[in-house]
C-alpha cells in the first residue's frame, strides 16, 4: 500500500499538520511545534503555506479510519 498525502481526521484545525506527520512518521506535537517555529521565523508566511495545504491536500476519506 503506497503512503498519500491526506489531511489528517486527528486534527487542531484542519488536520493539515497531522497529515504531514502521518506521511512522515512523525510525531503530530513535533510537527505542530516546528510549524510553529519556522512561521514565528519567516515572518508568518507559513499561515499561506498552511492555508494553500488545507485547499490542496485532500480530506482522509472517514471510512478508512474504521
Amino acid at each position: 500500500m503506497t503512503k498519500k498525502l491526506e489531511r489528517s481526521n486527528d486534527r487542531v484545525i484542519a488536520g493539515v499538520c497531522s497529515g504531514i506527520a502521518e506521511y512522515l512518521d512523525f510525531d503530530p506535537v513535533a510537527v505542530r511545534l516546528g510549524y510553529a517555529f519556522l512561521t514565528l521565523a519567516a515572518c508568518f508566511s507559513g499561515v499561506l503555506f498552511y492555508i494553500v495545504a488545507w485547499i490542496v491536500m485532500p480530506e482522509k476519506n472517514r471510512l478508512e479510519q474504521f
